[in-house]
């Protein structure tokens, strides 16, 4: 009997925040397509230690924490295949010029620039509306650190977008 109630309790526990678990993935990676694997991925580890993370004062940060840092291994790992990519390209010499593309920044691809702590707070803080220390229990760091790094990431983000406003404005006028 033991097994079926905590099976009903994590259906209920799935039920409830695997759309907002997904989102999170979302905006943390910026792969659609990746975030409903990232958060079953989670949910999986969460289902493995049902028994610990049902008796956490905060079983919602606790999933929140398991997403973030799989979205962050995720990016690592893109980054070293990139990385990979890259040198190999570099190596072979046939490599195109970087093409001179004007890009539209939007809040997403802001986003995407800013370093993963960074985006992690301003994501949590205002796309998911936490407060400072739900924030903190979700990336296991400070509330200080919340608080500082969210304030540097809106200002980056400010400071980008801002810059693509103008840049905009520039070229209309021309």
């Amino acid at each position: 009997m033991l097994l079926e109630d905590a099976s009903a309790e994590f259906h209920d526990f799935f039920e409830r925040h695997y759309a907002e678990l997904a989102r999170l993935a979302h905006l943390l990676t910026g792969e659609a397509d990746a975030a409903d694997d990232l958060a079953a991925d989670a949910l999986t580890a969460l289902w493995h230690r049902w028994d610990r993370v049902r008796q956490a004062d905060h079983p919602v940060a606790y999933a929140r924490g398991v997403v973030s840092n799989m979205a962050r291994n995720r990016i690592r790992g893109a980054v070293r295949e990139r990385r990979r990519v890259a040198l190999f390209w570099s190596r072979h010499g046939d490599g195109a010029e970087d093409p001179d593309v004007a890009a539209v920044l939007d809040v997403r691809t802001a986003l995407d620039r800013l370093p993963f702590r960074k985006r992690a707070c301003v994501v949590l803080r205002h796309a998911f509306d936490l407060s400072e220390k739900d924030t903190a229990l979700a990336l296991g760091i400070s509330v200080g650190t919340v608080k500082s790094q969210t304030s540097k990431g809106l200002a980056e983000l400010e400071r980008t977008l801002s810059g693509q406003a103008a840049e905009e404005l520039a070229g209309r006028r021309n």
